[in-house]
């Protein structure tokens, strides 16, 4: 299988790429250099440049393309980035699959964020959308992109991804910092529903997805069992061995962390539904079997 994947340089990029051409796969990344190897396909998404004819003999385009989430929240420039750079690669992508007549499939990432705050409510990839919070409304964005694609009749998957851990993570990384240093804290009360997923999951899950060529639609790639955020920062701190008696007030994240405050305050209690119909067996099912791989 021929497959083309935007973002292969960045942390999902890379370990998909591995597992993808470990399974005998032919991967081509696109990068926005100059191409160093025969493999390798340059292109600007923000220029309109991008080989048609790799598209056109691919059997299946990824974009985990993206800025990263981490950054100044308040700074206007990487709110920009942080939807031009997931937004406007996912859009050239997915009319390069369009004019490719539908063929190839279109694997793209997105974020479990769509969905917005919904309390205790347990999220499945049918659910709706709720409220204006800034990565909410990126989620949106992002998938609407992925339409030329779909009215083409290729066969789409959209990845809404809850965050990856993984001992090399920036999110994990952070983590285990202020555990360290005895900064390990609920936020808020901590009765938020907070998914996620381990990195081999992820990886499992993606090329499961590219492989299965029957499904398509929207996918929520988190472990089966989501915790609340205060069952999370109990089970990190019992596999750190750390102490985590603090609580971060919810006044304090709101002004610190402005418009990424909700990633961390709204509840999101998250199942993979699809994914497990589709027949996708997963490795780690809760927090401490996510959290035990994360680290090992």
């Amino acid at each position: 299988m021929r497959v083309v994947i935007a973002g292969a340089s960045g942390f999902l990029g890379t370990h998909l790429t591995a597992q993808l051409r470990s399974h005998g796969h032919e991967v081509t990344p696109l990068v926005r250099r100059e191409a160093r190897e025969a493999r390798e396909s340059r292109w600007d998404p923000y220029a309109g440049v991008l080989d048609q004819t790799v598209v056109d003999s691919a059997d299946v385009v990824v974009n985990v393309a993206g800025s990263p989430l981490f950054g100044n929240p308040h700074s206007s420039r990487y709110r920009q980035q942080l939807f031009e750079s997931r937004i406007v690669t996912t859009r050239v992508l997915s009319e390069a699959v369009a004019r490719a007549g539908g063929r190839p499939a279109l694997l793209a990432n997105n974020g479990t964020s769509y969905y917005g705050d919904h309390g205790s409510d347990v999220l499945t990839e049918d659910c709706e959308s709720r409220g204006d919070a800034l990565l909410t409304r990126l989620a949106r964005e992002w998938q609407a992109a992925t339409a030329p694609a779909s009215e083409a009749g290729a066969r789409v998957c959209v990845l809404r991804t809850a965050p990856v851990l993984d001992r090399a993570s920036v999110t994990l990384k952070l983590l285990k910092g202020l555990f360290w240093c005895g900064l390990g804290a609920r936020l808020g009360d901590g009765r938020q529903y907070f998914p996620l997923i381990s990195l081999r999951d992820w990886v499992g899950a993606a090329v499961y997805l590219a492989e299965s060529r029957d499904v398509s639609g929207v996918f929520n790639l988190c472990c089966p069992h989501t915790p609340t955020n205060l069952a999370f920062t109990e089970a990190l701190a019992a596999a750190l061995h750390r102490p985590a008696f603090l609580a971060a007030p919810a006044g304090v994240l709101r002004l610190g962390a402005g418009q990424m405050a909700p990633e961390l305050l709204n509840s999101l209690n998250v199942r993979p539904a699809a994914l497990e119909r589709a027949g996708y067996d997963f490795e780690d099912e809760d927090v401490r079997e996510v959290l035990a791989a994360a680290l090992a």
